[in-house]
């Protein structure tokens, strides 16, 4: 969850940083649309994981599914990585 958080973040910030000198270098305007894709990723993959992580805190009796769709998102992701 940690991770993912940081990588949002992350992204967050260079998506801040690319609108502001988005103008005055078109070379950015390329990278836009893939670092809104992994920014996308990534939100939802700390959200998937801070909802799993929650339930398994409270034990709750969708921790199960909770824990499957994190591994679900885990390898969805990967496979978006993936070269």
């Amino acid at each position: 969850m940690g991770t993912c958080v940081s990588i949002a973040v992350s992204l967050l910030f260079v998506l801040i940083v690319f609108t502001i000198i988005g103008g005055d270098f078109p070379r950015v305007q390329y990278e836009f649309e893939p670092l809104i894709k992994s920014f996308a990723i990534f939100t939802a993959m700390t959200a998937v994981s801070a909802g799993s992580f929650y339930t398994q805190l409270i034990r709750h009796p969708a921790r199960h599914a909770a824990q499957v769709g994190l591994w679900l998102g885990l390898f969805g992701t990967g496979w978006y990585y993936w070269p």
